[in-house]
């Protein structure tokens, strides 16, 4: 097992018990207890783990079930989607990453004529009776918290297509790129970018700053950005030195940054 996946690993399992002792970690993932204490002291420093005497207590964003996530949305991403979704072009080869701000995405997709390819079941669940749209799944190990398929099949599905346009999210943004928290959504993101020709990320301002478990890729993978007007100035500096154009919704309108 890889570093980020055995990382993962123990966060999966934090989250799921609130707090795990070092003796069950040891068990459970399978290495030597120097390699869990240093792999805590790793996460504590992240701010996915906060380490205490004889385990760690789960400190991360919350993987909660999907639908819970769901009915959690705020009105910031659904703002974000809809103004993606405008930007969206009719005979667009779309793929849309799993998330609840790409499943907003979808729903205002309703009406224009494109093919979508997802490894979202959500997203598939939604789009698959509309005739307008010509739907493509791409399968593998769906994660049961959130309905995503991840891993070596999805990755070599990926493989054998091309889009014009991929609508992701992420669980971080710093200077260094965009993160997220689970090891293999990291890998079958990095493949969606490798075949999208332009990248829109849909990010709500408390992403920005913000670190998780796995680097997923530079800022320069990015084309453009749509977040809400909590993002500060510094951070539209950020991108436009990165050559990234971002799109900053506020309230019911929008304006264009760099």
């Amino acid at each position: 097992m890889i570093t980020d996946e055995r990382r993962t690993k123990i966060l999966q399992i934090a989250e799921e018990s609130g707090f795990v002792s070092l003796q069950r970690l040891v068990a459970e993932v399978g290495v030597s207890e120097s390699t869990i204490r240093r792999d805590l002291e790793y996460l504590d420093a992240q701010g996915q783990l906060h380490r205490t005497r004889g385990g760690a207590a789960y400190a991360g964003d919350s993987l909660t079930d999907f639908d819970i996530r769901q009915n959690q949305s705020s009105l910031e991403k659904r703002r974000i989607a809809q103004r993606t979704a405008d930007m969206i072009s009719a005979g667009e080869t779309v793929l849309l990453d799993g998330g609840t701000t790409t499943l907003e995405v979808a729903r205002h997709l309703h009406g224009k004529s494109m093919q979508v390819v997802t490894n979202s079941l959500p997203i598939a669940s939604l789009l698959m009776n509309q005739p307008e749209v010509e739907l493509i799944f791409i399968g593998g190990y769906v994660y049961p918290k959130t309905g995503v398929a991840l891993g070596e099949q999805a990755i070599v599905a990926l493989k054998n297509i091309n889009v014009s346009r991929l609508v992701m999210s992420t669980g971080g943004i710093t200077a260094e790129g965009l993160f997220n928290s689970n090891a293999l959504l990291v890998e079958t993101e990095r493949q969606m970018i490798e075949v999208a020709q332009r990248v829109t990320l849909v990010a709500d301002s408390s992403k920005f700053g913000r670190r998780a478990l796995s680097h997923l890729c530079p800022l320069s993978s990015v084309h453009e950005v749509v977040t809400d007007d909590g993002v500060g100035e510094e951070w539209r500096q950020v991108m436009e030195s990165n050559g990234i154009r971002m799109e900053v919704v506020q309230g019911s309108s929008s304006r264009v940054g760099a």
